[in-house]
């Protein structure tokens, strides 16, 4: 059985519980607390970083490379796009969203001083994004993806980070609230992470 070591708070783990609940499958989930990691975990990931995978002799981190893993390992449903030209594009993006919006994340938990600047600077930058959902339904079109998968957790959280959108971000929301609502998201929430949001 596939076992994924999970931050209950951390949205890259958040991720990879959205995929295994998205793919219904059989794994366990061993929570880890972050501020207090189990000696197991530098054992495991030299990075000493949640999540991690263990499947069999496999041991996979960074939240993106589990994923693809799971994706191709579990085909159904598939969560990556099945043409190669699409699947570059789904790719390129989500190292976009990684380099304008993730690499923010440590800063953001942080909350030390200047952290103006950086939600000022994420906000924008998913400002910008709103538009594309007027026309379609999810970030590739109408069906939901691994580059759903991967800004959600953000999307989430928000509110914990102090993010506040403007009205013009609206049909962004919306697309936030289609995800939100998708069981795969709600049974991958953890009882810290219900709390992160009014």
């Amino acid at each position: 059985m596939m076992i994924l070591y999970s931050g209950t708070i951390d949205p890259f783990s958040h991720r990879c519980r959205i995929v295994l609940y998205e793919k219904g499958m059989d794994f366990e989930v061993i929570d880890v607390d972050l501020f207090n990691k189990p000696e197991d975990i530098a054992v495991i990931n030299p990075y000493n970083q949640v999540p991690v995978m263990v499947d069999r002799d496999l041991v996979l981190y960074e939240s993106n490379i589990i994923n693809e893993y799971i994706d191709e390992r579990f085909p159904h449903p598939q969560l990556m796009p099945p043409d190669p030209i699409m699947r570059a594009r789904a790719r390129q993006l989500l190292h976009t969203f990684e380099k304008e919006l993730f690499s923010y994340i440590p800063e953001l938990e942080a909350n030390q001083k200047g952290i103006d600047k950086t939600r000022a600077h994420v906000r924008d930058i998913l400002v910008q994004r709103a538009s594309i959902f007027i026309k379609q339904k999810f970030m590739l079109g109408d069906e939901f993806s691994m580059l759903d998968v991967a800004i959600a957790p953000l999307l989430w959280r928000l509110e914990h980070y102090g993010i506040e959108l403007p009205k013009t971000a609206a049909p962004l929301m919306k697309y936030a609230e289609r995800i939100f609502s998708r069981q795969g998201f709600i049974d991958a929430l953890t009882p810290s992470e219900k709390v992160m949001r009014r």
